[in-house]
């Protein structure tokens, strides 16, 4: 699954230490897994399946020891309760396994769980919330996303970006350890064709109907030229690609502009292929990349309760 670093304007895990929550994202995927899995095939799979406790105990432990010193009083030795991370949405609740028949079935069960669970990372850390619209949980492009490509990929989904004071929100960065991608969607009614132009406004056919619609490289040039300040900026030397994806319909643009790519339902397959087919390792250039651009998002968040009254104690 491709790593949600960046959802909207929310909290996300990744912003507070991007270094170390891509590798422990990787990892704890694949220890649930193969547990997971395990108990199906010994057909002891529980209602509910086991707790992903290990989500929440890498969490608890590694916040616990920073956080000690910063609750600590030294001029006073006496205890200090730290509160626990009571970050039920670390918990991975598997009850789908019970009317599961085949592995591929556990796959789909496993992979829409962890879904769920980026994006609680995606909107929370263990101090801070953010209030997550709920349309997410149900975005088919997201899941498309997130689900169809690997662990090596970073997104970043209508990331909202403060440039000169002034908000500016995204469409869809992929953060890959070869490139960045800009990607736009035209996405409509199936088997809809769609004729490009300079204009303000693209021609849309589906049937007998023709209506008109947003010129998408409008938003696309726009978010690439800012990509682009934002890493040459920062010294980040990875290529930015710029595409247009409609995996249900059909693009037509005579004499397009250079350097923007057009996946529409004939190629996108083969685009998707390639990414997906990737066995790179998460790079630091990625990683310098993707930190970079971070650095830029705005966040809209709240103290979890229990660490405003810890904080009103100390």
């Amino acid at each position: 699954m491709a790593q949600l670093i960046k959802l909207q304007d929310y909290v996300s895990r990744y912003e507070t230490d991007l270094y170390r929550y891509p590798s422990q994202f990787v990892r704890l995927k694949k220890q649930q897994w193969e547990k997971m899995k395990q108990h199906w095939e010994n057909g002891d799979l529980p209602k509910p399946s086991p707790p992903v406790q290990e989500w929440a105990d890498e969490e608890k432990n590694s916040m616990k020891d920073k956080l000690f010193s910063l609750f600590k009083k030294k001029e006073d030795e006496e205890e200090v309760t730290i509160p626990e991370s009571s970050d039920e949405d670390l918990q991975l609740d598997m009850d789908a396994g019970q009317d599961i028949h085949s592995e591929e079935e556990l796959k789909a069960s496993f992979l829409n769980l962890v879904f769920d669970f980026q994006l609680r990372w995606a909107s929370s850390t263990i101090t801070e919330k953010s209030y997550v619209d709920n349309s997410y949980h149900y975005d088919e492009r997201l899941r498309y996303l997130l689900q169809r490509f690997p662990d090596n990929i970073f997104v970043m989904y209508n990331p909202v970006l403060k440039i000169k004071n002034a908000p500016v929100e995204l469409e869809t960065v992929l953060i890959t350890p070869t490139g960045i991608w800009c990607l736009t969607f035209l996405e409509f009614e199936e088997g809809t064709a769609y004729i490009g132009s300079g204009e303000r406004f693209w021609v849309k056919k589906w049937g007998d109907r023709e209506e008109k619609v947003l010129n998408p490289l409008i938003g696309l040039k726009r978010m690439e030229r800012i990509v682009h300040q934002i890493t040459r900026y920062a010294g980040v030397e990875l290529p930015i690609y710029q595409a247009v994806i409609s995996r249900n319909g059909y693009i037509d643009y005579p004499q397009s502009p250079v350097g923007i790519q057009f996946l529409d339902k004939r190629i996108h397959h083969e685009w998707f292929q390639q990414q997906r087919s990737s066995s790179s390792p998460i790079k630091s250039v990625q990683l310098k990349a993707a930190q970079a651009i971070m650095e830029y998002c705005q966040t809209t968040s709240f103290k979890r309760l229990q660490w405003e009254e810890a904080a009103s104690k100390e």
